[in-house]
């Protein structure tokens, strides 16, 4: 009988082809290796991919958090900067503070210096001089003739003033004032300090007889600017002749000057 490669089978069914069956059973395997390789190559493109997109968060996140804490850093040094920077404007307005406190000390020492002085527009004005504190004297003089000199000094603690002339009231009944000489009118006020003396000339009658209405009096009371009321003043040997030459100059700061009219 002829060989066909096939097993005869007991119960009469056809023999199964050896060959066939193990040929088969090669290509599912086969099959089934490619099936879990490719299974286990997704998997681990999967899983791969996972880990890559950790490694991008992380440094992304990484990237964020990089910038964030350099700029919290930056932002740190200004402040602290700042505070220095102010710290010392600080300490610079206080030296200026400081600077202008005795600047105006200093300002303040010198004004009150200058007003101990009597000097500068901050002092106190001068008054008047006040008749009761000022001692008024006359006397006659030999030149020029019939002409005395009156005498106002200073008994005041302080300074004061002479402005103009004295009003003169030569005995109880005369009706005005003894007349100016306008010639001898000063550049400037006179001002007295304590104990000082100011003057004025006085022409009694004309030395050539001309005067009208002549006659002797015992009384003389003298006005200065500044007191409504007169101070009564003794006369020389108690009396003396008057006329209506009588005038009476400026006060001025020396009897030479004021004998001069």
């Amino acid at each position: 009988m002829r060989n066909t490669g096939r097993t005869a089978d007991p119960l009469g069914e056809p023999a199964m082809n050896v060959t066939a069956y193990r040929r088969g059973r090669t290509v599912r395997t086969i099959a089934a290796s490619i099936v879990a390789a490719a299974a286990l190559s997704l998997t681990a493109a999967c899983g791969g991919g996972g880990d890559g997109d950790s490694d991008n968060a992380g440094k992304a996140n990484s990237s964020a958090t990089a910038p964030a804490s350099a700029t919290d850093a930056q932002g740190a040094d200004k402040a602290e900067a700042g505070k220095e920077n102010q710290a010392g404007k600080g300490g610079q307005g206080g030296k200026e503070g400081a600077t202008g406190a005795t600047g105006a000390t200093g300002v303040k020492d010198a004004k009150s210096q200058t007003e101990k002085s009597g000097g500068g527009s901050e002092s106190e004005p001068v008054g008047d001089c006040d008749i009761n504190k000022t001692a008024i004297t006359v006397q006659n003089v030999k030149s020029p003739v019939n002409h005395m000199l009156l005498k106002a000094t200073n008994k005041a603690g302080v300074d004061c003033k002479l402005v103009g002339y004295p009003g003169l009231k030569f005995g109880a009944a005369a009706q005005a004032a003894t007349p100016v000489n306008e010639d001898s009118k000063p550049q400037a006020v006179v001002m007295l300090a304590p104990g000082e003396s100011a003057y004025a000339g006085i022409t009694t009658s004309a030395a050539d007889g001309s005067g009208a209405e002549g006659g002797k009096v015992d009384s003389l009371e003298v006005f200065i600017d500044g007191s409504e009321d007169p101070k009564p003043v003794e006369l020389p040997g108690g009396s003396v002749y008057v006329d209506s030459a009588a005038k009476v100059t400026y006060w001025q700061t020396d009897a030479q000057t004021a004998l001069t009219w």
